[in-house]
């Protein structure tokens, strides 16, 4: 079993910052891929980052490529993403995931762990 705690969500105002924290305990880090997952009301849980276990390949989805940055520190287990010029459409649940393999996919279901997830809301 693996625990994911996120932090670092709130509200922000348009072209602001946040940055956000997933620590992990339960299984070795990092051998393992991770991701970050949104969520907003009344739609599908969508990709937003990916990073590999050494941190030499991340992958963003094309809405927040050059604004947001996934990093990692395996030392510590846990894994950030920043989050810089905020547009309103980027209101949403985030959540952090622990991939069952090395490879940091798109898809929701290569994903084995989640974390609660924690509220980002960016106001105009």
């Amino acid at each position: 079993q693996v625990q994911l705690v996120e932090s670092g969500g709130g509200l922000v105002q348009a072209g602001g910052s946040l940055r956000l924290s997933c620590t992990t305990s339960g299984r070795t880090f990092s051998v393992h891929a991770m991701g970050w997952f949104r969520q907003a009301p009344g739609k599908e849980r969508e990709f937003v980052a990916g990073i590999s276990p050494s941190s030499i390949t991340t992958y963003y989805a094309d809405s927040v490529r050059g604004r947001f940055t996934i990093n990692r520190d395996n030392a510590k287990d846990t894994v950030y993403l920043q989050m810089n010029n905020l547009k309103p459409e980027d209101t949403a649940v985030y959540y952090c995931a622990f991939s069952r393999t090395r490879i940091a996919r798109k898809e929701v279901g290569e994903y084995d762990y989640w974390g609660q997830g924690t509220q980002v809301t960016v106001s105009s």
